[in-house]
């Protein structure tokens, strides 16, 4: 790796996480097309650690009270709004673990192909759109349905181009979540999601022990991975109350469109 990738990727990675147009598929992609060499595991976790440190930080006091009530409520001194949400939060992420565990490796290797990425960032922007014109916005709370219901969804996001934001955005919008409540229940639903697969991702680095390290260029990565992250939140959150979510359905459209007409040749 260069410094020029590095920033690339890192900037990229900041930039796509809690947008709902992929990062996964990004970060495939962009090494495909500029014929950049693999980045590496050490450095996906790199900036993995560096996206969830922008998680944590933006949304550090709501992340705080739910921590603190979750471990009342086992020490049995009640079961407020923030223990529901810590519960909500383990019980979202419980579909995702198993199904990216039981995943066979040859199912996941055919799933980063461009193809299916192309098909899933357009399929996946349709419903996104269905999502948004349907929406009601009725609710501010989330129960335990929502919580079910987008924790399902959430392991859609195991396919490359789905996008993990956009499908548990999407699922909080049909359950008549309000946009800024979808948004914050998906963002705090990527806190353990992020923390499992760079855990995934370190074990892998671990078990193969061949790769060489560029700790200069990991710790670049996870800086600017998570400066970009956690100006991306704010300014996501913003652009949601004012226009919706079309400008990225729009975007994944087209972006949907150019894939297929450059590697189905």
């Amino acid at each position: 790796m260069d410094l020029l990738q590095t920033f690339a990727l890192a900037v990229l990675q900041g930039l796509t996480e809690f947008l709902p147009i992929s990062s996964s598929a990004h970060l495939i992609l962009l090494p495909v097309i500029s014929g950049w060499q693999d980045q590496g595991l050490a450095f996906d976790i790199a900036v993995h650690v560096g996206t969830l440190s922008a998680v944590v930080a933006y949304y550090r006091k709501d992340v705080g009270a739910i921590v603190s009530a979750w471990f009342k409520s086992i020490l049995g001194k009640g079961m407020c709004q923030d223990a529901r949400l810590a519960w909500y939060v383990i019980l979202g992420t419980i579909p995702v673990g198993l199904v990216g565990i039981a995943l066979p490796d040859t199912v996941k290797d055919f799933l980063r192909s461009p193809l299916v990425i192309a098909a899933s960032t357009i399929v996946f922007a349709l419903l996104l759109w269905g999502a948004e014109k349907m929406a009601k916005e009725q609710r501010e709370t989330i129960g335990l349905r929502d919580a079910i219901w987008v924790g399902l969804f959430q392991a859609i996001a195991l396919i490359p181009g789905t996008s993990r934001s956009g499908i548990t955005i999407t699922a909080g919008l049909l359950t008549g979540l309000q946009r800024e409540q979808a948004a914050r229940f998906s963002f705090l639903l990527s806190i353990p999601v992020i923390a499992l697969a760079g855990g995934l991702h370190t074990l892998d680095l671990l078990q193969t022990n061949e790769e060489a390290v560029s700790w200069d260029f990991i710790a670049i990565g996870a800086a600017v991975s998570a400066i970009v992250a956690y100006l991306t939140i704010g300014w996501f959150l913003k652009l949601l109350q004012k226009v919706g979510m079309m400008p990225f359905v729009i975007y994944r459209l087209v972006l949907g469109v150019v894939l297929f007409s450059v590697f189905l040749n």
